[in-house]
């Protein structure tokens, strides 16, 4: 209303326009003197911090809540607490969505070979190629249900091979299989870790572990715990994507999801147990260190 009253001056008098937008004269010309003072040097650098932390929040696609906004801050050279973040986000409004608790969604019931678990909660892997490990999760879309099929190495907490499809039969998992050894070309031994799920449990899939001499690993009967790691993946995409989206169609979906994976969780979400690093960063820090090593 100040800037209209400013810009009509010529042809109205303060007084009316104020009367007519209901406010005092004696507000416009406290307005007008905080315009025409210019900023210190103060105020100028929290509205950069606020440009910044929103810069921040909107390149993770709102995914990012203080700590993490507070690390791209200071990887951008600013000396700043994650409390100051924290407030000028809440002054933004800037909020990530709260993460999801965990939910089964494979069917253990069937009377096919299970494994025992090799993983035994022991997540922290030193290498690529140690550890991967799997499960299936689902994603509502106008057309009906789809399923994401996943497959995570734990070192760098990198999705290697994933599926989408409107069906959780045992082709979905098998995609995503295959689609990891194509990427990753692994070694003989690592283990692969999933729930007792029939898809995971079927023939076909266990042959194609045998196949490419992996070690095959289960969780205990419905203990997601045991798979923590995919199952908090499964969350993190639903809670930055899924949840903020209303999909109309399932190709809408699958171009999402595939463009969150790879451009977006794999390439630049930052992991607090990566040390803030993205799954690629890190891995690819990991390989110069080594090739530093070898030279």
């Amino acid at each position: 209303m100040y800037t209209f009253i400013q810009a009509h001056r010529d042809e109205h008098t303060v007084v009316k326009m104020c009367e007519v937008l209901e406010v005092s004269p004696s507000g416009f010309y406290k307005w007008l003197r905080t315009q025409s003072k210019p900023r210190s040097e103060k105020e100028a650098y929290k509205d950069e911090i606020k440009q910044k932390i929103s810069k921040s929040f909107h390149e993770s696609m709102g995914t990012y809540g203080s700590p993490r906004v507070h690390n791209d801050l200071v990887e951008w050279g600013y000396s700043i607490s994650e409390k100051t973040v924290a407030r000028r986000m809440k002054e933004l409004g800037l909020t990530a969505t709260p993460k999801e608790k965990f939910v089964v969604t494979t069917d253990s019931k069937h009377n096919l070979n299970v494994y025992p678990n090799l993983v035994k909660r022991e997540f922290n892997v030193k290498e690529p190629n140690k550890v991967w490990v799997a499960d299936i999760t689902y994603i509502w879309t106008l057309e009906g249900w789809l399923y994401l099929s996943s497959i995570m190495d734990l070192f760098p907490r990198k999705i290697v091979g994933w599926s989408i499809g409107s069906t959780m039969k045992k082709e979905l998992t098998l995609q995503a299989l295959n689609m990891a050894i194509i990427s990753r070309q692994p070694p003989e031994g690592v283990i692969h870790h999933s729930d007792r799920g029939s898809q995971y449990c079927s023939n076909d899939y266990i042959d194609a572990l045998k196949e490419h001499k992996m070690q095959i690993s289960m969780s205990r009967k419905g203990d997601p715990y045991d798979n923590a790691c995919i199952e908090s993946f499964h969350a993190t995409i639903k809670k930055d994507l899924i949840y903020r989206r209303r999909f109309t169609t399932r190709a809408e979906a699958i171009k999402a999801i595939n463009f969150y994976i790879s451009n977006f969780y794999n390439e630049k979400r930052k992991h607090s147990t990566l040390g803030n690093c993205s799954p690629n960063q890190f891995e690819n820090k990991y390989y110069q260190s080594e090739l530093k090593i070898i030279s």
